[in-house]
Formats: structure tokens, sequence, C-alpha cells
């Protein structure tokens, strides 16, 4: 009888950009700037200046995309956000 041999086989998945989607946060008139600023550093791992630069555009442009990557990872920071009170969609 022969011997069973098991093999670990790495497959490697090509990320296009179809697979990646953004994170946008949405202007409101209830949130500071200091809040969505300390939100975008805490949840999305934003340099302090970064995140100012974000909160600018949310406040004046009405959204920001303020993070690129895959579905799952965003949705988790969209929960978190929301959960914070502030306006956020995965696109």
């Amino acid at each position: 009888m022969g011997t069973l041999i098991e093999e670990d086989v790495l497959v490697e998945k090509q990320v296009t950009a179809a697979d990646l989607y953004d994170l946008v946060v949405f202007n409101d008139d209830f949130n500071t700037f200091e809040h969505v600023t300390k939100t975008l550093v805490e949840v999305c791992g934003h340099e302090p200046l970064q995140a100012e630069q974000c909160t600018w555009l949310i406040h004046h442009k009405g959204k920001c995309t303020v993070k690129h990557g895959d579905f799952d990872q965003l949705a988790d920071m969209r929960n978190t956000i929301c959960g914070r009170g502030i306006s956020a969609e995965v696109l």
C-alpha cells in the first residue's frame, strides 16, 4: 500500500482594482472637528495631520474617502465610525 503525503499549498489571490472599496465619511452638523479627527486616527490609523486634512475635506466638500481596501476590513471600520455617531459608508 502507498504512503499518503499531505502538502500545504499556498494560493495567492490576485487583488485587482475591482476588489478594492472606499470608506467614505460624510459631513453633518453634529460632530466636532476634534471628534472626527480623533476617530480617523484611532479607527483608520491616520496620522494626525492626515486625519485633520480629511476632516477639512469632509467639512468643505461634504464627504471624503478616508481609506481604500477590501470590503470586510472597511466594513469593520465603518461600523466603528458609525458607532461613534459619524456617518460613513463603504462604496
